[in-house]
């Protein structure tokens, strides 16, 4: 499974979508502090959007772990912010659970608060924490989905 996890990354840094969805079971469940949670082919097509609109994007991994259940990953992400321009590097945690050889959970774990001082700046350093600018910030990169799956 460890294999699996380095495939998936790797086509990440190269905007592979599809080999990237190819990791994922069809009834993948992913989370994190932006999305939060998504189901199947929402969380498929984050993936597509993210691997299409994503200005400059590079990442790197490491710490890959795995057994036949779960594995854990570390990497960082490089990418311009759309919306400011602004340059992020985002460090992030990730945890997989498998089943029938696919990863059929993701949990992505990184700092909201440190990703907003980055991509909005001194706004996002003071509301960043907050469950205001969580709720906010899920709610608009979830219509941003909705319109890239309706076109």
């Amino acid at each position: 499974m460890k294999e699996l996890i380095e495939t998936f990354y790797t086509a990440l840094n190269n905007r592979d979508a599809k080999t990237m969805i190819s990791c994922y079971h069809d009834d993948i469940v992913f989370v994190d502090p932006a999305f939060g949670e998504l189901k199947n082919d929402r969380a498929k097509n984050m993936w597509r959007m993210l691997c299409k609109n994503g200005k400059g994007l590079k990442i790197a991994f490491s710490q890959v772990e795995a057994n036949e259940d779960t594995g854990k990953a570390y990497w960082e992400a490089w990418y311009t912010f759309s919306k400011t321009g602004r340059s992020v590097h985002n460090k992030i945690d990730a945890q997989f659970e498998f089943m029938d050889g696919k990863i059929i959970k993701h949990i992505d774990h990184f700092s909201i608060h440190r990703w907003a001082s980055q991509a909005i700046g001194w706004k996002g350093s003071l509301l960043g924490g907050t469950r205001f600018f969580k709720k906010k910030l899920m709610k608009q990169t979830n219509r941003m989905l909705d319109k890239f799956i309706a076109s």
